[in-house]
């Protein structure tokens, strides 16, 4: 009997044990894994910094979560979340309807226009006419290609897509591109770098599109993970109101990304 019972005490502990080691797995924070900044780039060390990374580190805190960033591809980051190789999405991912049918979304967490970028010397706007027999450069699978194909498709002489968004803008000051579409800040970025200033400036805005381009970016989460989305929408809801939201913003831009209030998820 003793045996027996101490028997299922050492399996009693292992139970507790192996349950608490499962509480403890970090929950892994998926960022695509090239620069993108001013939002998530690597440091000298291979450290993730950029606003989108101290964001998500100010939610996990908040919400005691404890999380890890974890690079992966972005044309696979969605197939990583939906196969548990991720838990969350905080890559500068668009909200929209097309993606809601494979993962779901938390708040809102900021949203910027979308910009046009060319050659210094050309001088055009960002409306279809404008880019009329131009080559058009794009990273895949982003809300900016499927906009591209949508309303410069007709009219451009051709949608160049790009696995990265820094291969497009270094074509782009190589020549070998026309224009580049991609989100505002992220353009705005390379438009301030040495490279960026010697070649290309701001051409426009588009004009929204709801429908392909979302209402903001959120985080991704898997649809059965709705614990962790109202987490992760607490967290959001608490630094915006306790002002830590402003306080990374500041250090990165002269101005409130967040858009309007009524934009949220």
């Amino acid at each position: 009997m003793k045996t027996v019972l101490k028997t299922f005490a050492a399996a009693l502990l292992l139970g507790v044990a192996a349950m608490g080691a499962a509480k403890a797995d970090p929950i892994k924070i998926g960022v695509a894994a090239e620069p993108y900044p001013p939002f998530t780039s690597p440091d000298a060390s291979g450290k993730w910094v950029g606003w989108e990374i101290e964001f998500i580190d100010a939610v996990c805190a908040e919400e005691k979560l404890d999380c890890v960033i974890t690079p992966v591809a972005w044309d696979g980051i969605i197939p990583a979340l939906t196969t548990k190789k991720i838990d969350v999405i905080a890559s500068s991912m668009s909200i929209t309807d097309e993606r809601k049918k494979t993962i779901d979304f938390s708040d809102k967490y900021y949203n910027t226009p979308t910009a046009i970028i060319g050659p210094k010397d050309q001088k055009f706007g960002a409306t279809p006419d404008d880019l009329k027999g131009k080559v058009l450069g794009v990273q895949v699978s982003t809300t900016h290609a499927a906009y591209a194909k949508k309303h410069f498709g007709p009219t451009a002489s051709e949608i160049k897509e790009y696995q990265t968004q820094d291969e497009a803008n270094q074509d782009l000051a190589a020549g070998r591109l026309d224009a580049v579409q991609a989100d505002s800040i992220a353009l705005d970025a390379f438009l301030k770098s040495d490279q960026g200033k010697a070649c290309c400036d701001l051409k426009g805005m588009v004009e929204p599109d709801v429908e392909i381009l979302g209402p903001g970016v959120g985080a991704g989460v898997r649809k059965e993970d709705t614990d962790l989305k109202e987490k992760i929408n607490a967290g959001i809801k608490a630094i915006r109101a306790n002002g830590k939201y402003a306080e990374i913003t500041k250090k990165y831009f002269d101005f409130d990304i967040f858009g309007a209030e009524n934009q949220a998820n």
